[in-house]
């Protein structure tokens, strides 16, 4: 079953509830209609969910084809950063790290749930905003959460977990660096099959926080010596630096 008609079985009956984890009430997640989603990335559907114990909701955007040969299907968990996504800030990887896991999907088969509420590893918009200014005076990503007195990592999987197994993917290939995205799955009750790095050029802007990652919260990065090149269009550039 691929991911966009399991999305649409899981949609039609309502009270069929997939337990992410056996033996375990489901964790309560309600699922909206499977639209068309033309992109430029290519051609997908894209489903609504809805925590409904926060009521946050994300988005599952998925390839309408099925993986090649019967393999597991690619799976991102990406979350929601509106500096990177939107904006195309260069002080994270968050933003072509999307697009990226976006065009393997497309060519590969598989969904990305599109996390919401997860800004700044789930401290918020305003309190990511504050530790980007305490990076400025010299702290790393990990240090300025901690001088805000947050987590370093406030992001909760449960619901992810819900609705993967709700789309009946409980077997996945995870388009990830984050070793710790594997094991919250695994506690939930999905199996990664495998990791798939989703590492891309590391930018001048964003190659110690890049750093930091790999030293402090175990990403399996290489950041070796390749620069990603600065986009144009024609003559002009469309930025004045490089990377978020």
């Amino acid at each position: 079953m691929t991911a966009s008609a399991a999305s649409d079985d899981s949609h039609q009956d309502g009270h069929r509830k997939h337990h992410a984890v056996s033996g375990d009430a489901p964790y309560p997640v309600s699922g909206g209609p499977v639209v068309q989603l033309p992109t430029a990335f290519g051609d997908f559907v894209a489903q609504a969910w809805t925590d409904v114990l926060t009521g946050v909701e994300h988005l599952a955007v998925s390839s309408p084809n099925p993986p090649a040969d019967g393999e597991a299907p690619l799976v991102r968990l990406h979350s929601e950063c509106l500096t990177g996504d939107v904006f195309g800030s260069y002080r994270c990887d968050c933003g072509e790290q999307l697009a990226f896991a976006l065009e393997l999907i497309r060519d590969n088969g598989g969904t990305l749930l599109y996390l919401r509420g997860q800004e700044g590893r789930g401290i918020g918009l305003a309190n990511k905003i504050k530790a980007y200014a305490l990076q400025e005076a010299g702290f790393d990503t990990v240090e300025a959460n901690e001088q805000l007195g947050l987590p370093v990592d406030a992001r909760c999987y449960k619901a992810a977990a819900q609705i993967l197994a709700e789309m009946g993917l409980h077997e996945v290939r995870l388009l990830s660096n984050n070793p710790d995205k594997q094991n919250r799955l695994a506690k939930a009750g999905v199996k990664v099959v495998e990791m798939v790095p989703t590492e891309v050029p590391s930018r001048e802007q964003n190659i110690r926080y890049l750093r930091t990652k790999k030293e402090r919260m175990e990403h399996r990065l290489l950041l070796d010596t390749r620069v990603a090149p600065v986009p144009v269009s024609g003559s002009d550039a469309l930025y004045d630096h490089e990377q978020d």
